[in-house]
């Protein structure tokens, strides 16, 4: 048995690949790959690209301490990756190795139940993607305002956003490559300083400590931040085409990330809890500096806050090379006019897409919204159950379609592998207060109106659209490799 089988990964043969693929006419891995020509995207720069979409880190995971003490906190990132995180990431590997074009989310929805759930699906993802991303650039001069404080305010707050949001988007341009590199470096700059302070900490951990509840236990805030820390792992598939021989690169590059990221958080968490004496109610957002300044030294805060700013380049960078790619997908689709899928001479990369999605999030960082930001978990949760929907239904109405990678799990148990992340979802949304409810029903009424719209500029010949068949037919990836390189 070869070491991928043995894992859980499920490996089909040539012959059998060959077979569903003609059984389900074609489709599966008959999905155009990316335009990117030799730049696609290999194991490692995929990991952490996957890993800046999802976390960045442990910073964000302090009000989890705070809402609940210790105990729980440690206890729900230890959990909750076996409830979430692992059910999203598997769901990913099996669709975007099954479909592997750009557009990710958007496709499997379009696949499963027609244009009209994709289009919808890709408004919940977009916007939630983007107004996630419109709070890196604004965090970014927070951090920097602490050693300079004329960026505190003012036309230089205004100018470093702008700067960020030009800086990183030129870096998108240039290609994927350069972005997933990009974050290969920064992700070893952002977790090298916890590294550091979980070895300091060692001598002086005590395990009562890890004992501690919160006196008044807010579970909101809880599960909203375990929640906020460890979702977005479908937004990989936006960017599937442009991955080097994605039946193969995608479930281990998926399966690496869950790792690094759920150790990413714990690991931190236990070293600092453990290590001093302090109160859940001082653990807001940010307090991992301050817990390295009391176990190492002020040298140690400081490179934690440096950790920060590079950690909120590669969560903005990832941020919109995703949403990008998933209007190129949508444009692929038919969803969108054909302007969105033009790629850029040298690079091939979707300059209309990433000009696009860059403008609105930098219109978005000048804005407070913290009703808007839980609006946008509500989108969020909305799209992922249309996920685990179509997952489901695929499964149901094209059970021979090629799966390069499939979920060890036959159709009963790939329904409760969803059911309990759904009824987590559901249990999010139905805390949400009305602003929330309010913002989710205008933003989903908008969505509505822009397939409706799209649909008539089709049909009147006012915009070119393609014709939805982009994603290509072959029975092989554009990369050479088939099914049975998995």
């Amino acid at each position: 048995m070869s070491r991928d089988a043995h894992l859980g990964v499920g490996v089909e043969g040539d012959a059998a690949e060959e077979k569903n693929a003609a059984a389900d006419g074609g489709e599966g891995v008959g999905f155009r790959s990316g335009g990117g020509g030799g730049h696609k995207l290999s194991l490692v720069p995929l990991i952490f690209l996957i890993f800046f979409e999802v976390a960045g880190g442990p910073y964000g995971a302090e009000p989890a301490v705070q809402a609940a003490g210790p105990l729980y906190a440690l206890l729900g990132f230890l959990i909750f990756p076996f409830i979430w995180a692992i059910p999203e990431a598997l769901v990913t590997a099996e669709l975007s190795t099954a479909m592997p074009g750009n557009g990710g989310f958007v496709l499997w929805a379009d696949r499963a139940f027609g244009p009209f759930s994709g289009s919808l699906m890709g408004t919940w993802k977009y916007v939630s993607s983007a107004i996630n991303g419109a709070a890196f650039p604004a965090l970014c001069a927070d951090y920097l305002a602490r050693v300079a404080p004329a960026v505190s305010g003012g036309g230089a707050r205004v100018a470093t956003i702008v700067a960020f949001n030009v800086a990183l988007t030129f870096v998108n341009y240039t290609g994927l490559t350069v972005v997933g590199w990009s974050a290969v470096g920064l992700g070893v700059a952002s977790l090298s300083p916890f590294l550091v302070m979980s070895g300091a900490a060692l001598p002086k951990i005590r395990p009562r400590r890890w004992r501690v509840v919160a006196a008044e236990r807010d579970w909101k805030l809880f599960f909203n931040t375990l929640f906020w820390n460890l979702n977005y792992w479908d937004s990989v598939s936006t960017m599937a085409g442009e991955v080097e021989r994605p039946g193969k690169t995608l479930p281990k590059a998926l399966v690496s990330a869950v790792s690094m990221t759920s150790l990413g958080y714990l690991l931190p968490l236990m070293a600092a809890t453990g290590a001093i004496d302090v109160a859940p109610e001082s653990w807001g957002n940010g307090f991992f500096a301050d817990a390295a300044g009391m176990i190492g030294g002020r040298w140690l805060k400081y490179w934690i806050e440096v950790g920060a700013v590079l950690s909120s380049i590669g969560l903005y960078s990832a941020t919109l090379s995703s949403a990008a790619f998933q209007l190129l997908g949508m444009a692929d689709l038919g969803l969108l006019p054909r302007a969105f899928a033009a790629r850029a001479p040298v690079f091939r990369t979707p300059w209309v897409s990433i000009l696009a999605t860059s403008a609105i999030i930098l219109g978005m960082s000048f804005l407070s919204f913290n009703s808007i930001v839980a609006a946008a978990n509500f989108l969020y949760s909305l799209g992922m159950l249309l996920e685990f929907a179509a997952f489901v239904w695929l499964r149901v109405k094209r059970p021979a379609m090629a799966r390069p990678y499939r979920v060890p799990a036959r159709l009963p148990a790939a329904v409760a592998l969803c059911l309990v992340p759904s009824a987590f979802l559901v249990f999010v949304m139905a805390i949400a207060g009305w602003k929330v409810y309010a913002i989710s029903a205008a933003f989903t009424a908008a969505g509505v109106a822009v397939y409706y719209l799209m649909r008539f500029c089709k049909a009147r010949g006012c915009l070119r659209f393609s014709d939805g068949g982009d994603q290509g037919t072959t029975a092989v990836y554009q990369d050479g490799s088939n099914a049975g390189d998995v």
